[in-house]
């Protein structure tokens, strides 16, 4: 059987289409949805679509994917994104999901992302003529700061230099807690650590062990300073390529890919935090949260000021209303 790539264009017969994975796929929340897709739209498509996963960043970094996908999605035809990185495109919705200290734990996500304000920001970029299709929304757990030396508080930040990827949230979140954010990539970033290029970064709990940071940089911040929101992102161009039945399979599959991803996101940080009690990681628990939510109020204020309504209603979600 002869299987045609939707990225090359031709359009009959068996289909691949390519699904970019900047972390490893086993041991990770975003693996495990990617997993979970591919599984599920070959499922109900009998095997006439084919998911062909690449992970660990071979195909590129976050900014570089989305650019593809802008482009025409000649590299690629999914994948998995921040949920704020779309900030830098123009959707301004979208940034609200990287603010700090806005979601206060899984609920508070759980109860936005059913809810119709979660399909009114997927749907932004293609409001504003990006052709980007968003899929589902997931999250991985809380990010949390890891370092090279051992840090103890807010205090110690100042001055250190911090790996960011190119979202202006995270860029003026890091300047916010006094420290130089550094955009160094994902698949770079552990040289980075070992070289000295950077002091620290920050992940969630499950990404930092499974990419070996704690090799790198033994120390953890429990801080929890945004909540990991993430979404299967698609090409507007392979998109359109799918008949309406194929199109309903990817739907369906990514539905079931955040269902997923949500049964395996505690059972793996839990397992994570274990593993790093016994590599003797040092953990630091962050007691009160107030000093960071103050030190973070102007990145908030400058990222909400255009949709203060819509933050608002976000925000509401944590006692259900």
């Amino acid at each position: 059987m002869v299987i045609l790539s939707l990225t090359a264009g031709m359009r009959s017969g068996p289909k691949m289409l390519t699904y970019a994975e900047m972390n490893n796929l086993d041991g990770t929340v975003p693996g495990e949805m990617a997993k979970a897709f591919k599984e599920k739209v070959e499922e109900l498509s009998g095997g006439s679509l084919i998911i062909d996963i690449q992970a660990n960043g071979v195909l590129g970094s976050e900014d570089q994917l989305i650019d593809n996908l802008l482009g025409g999605g000649n590299i690629t035809d999914f994948t998995r994104i921040t949920a704020s990185a779309l900030t830098q495109y123009g959707c301004d919705k979208a940034a609200l999901l990287g603010i700090p200290y806005t979601f206060v734990d899984d609920e508070h996500f759980y109860r936005f992302a059913e809810s119709e304000l979660a399909q009114e920001i997927l749907l932004e970029p293609r409001e504003i003529g990006l052709p980007i299709r968003g899929l589902c929304y997931a999250q991985e757990g809380f990010r949390n700061f890891f370092f090279k030396k051992e840090i103890k508080g807010l205090d110690d930040l100042k001055n250190l230099k911090l790996r960011v990827s190119s979202d202006p949230v995270m860029t003026g979140m890091v300047d916010d807690l006094g420290a130089y954010a550094t955009p160094v990539a994902f698949t770079e970033l552990y040289s980075a650590l070992s070289s000295g290029v950077v002091d620290g970064a920050e992940q969630p709990i499950p990404n930092y062990l499974s990419n070996a940071f704690p090799e790198v940089a033994p120390n953890l911040l429990l801080d929890g300073h945004t909540l990991g929101v993430m979404q299967i992102v698609m090409a507007e161009y392979s998109w359109e390529k799918l008949s309406e039945e194929e199109q309903g399979w990817v739907e369906e599959g990514a539905k079931y890919a955040s269902r997923v991803a949500r049964e395996k996101v505690d059972e793996l940080i839990d397992d994570t935090m274990a593993q790093l009690r016994e590599k003797n990681v040092n953990i630091v628990e962050v007691e009160d949260k107030t000093p960071w939510v103050e030190a973070c109020r102007p990145v908030i204020e400058e990222y909400t000021s255009g949709n203060r309504e819509l933050y608002q209603r976000i925000v509401d979600m944590k006692q259900g209303g």
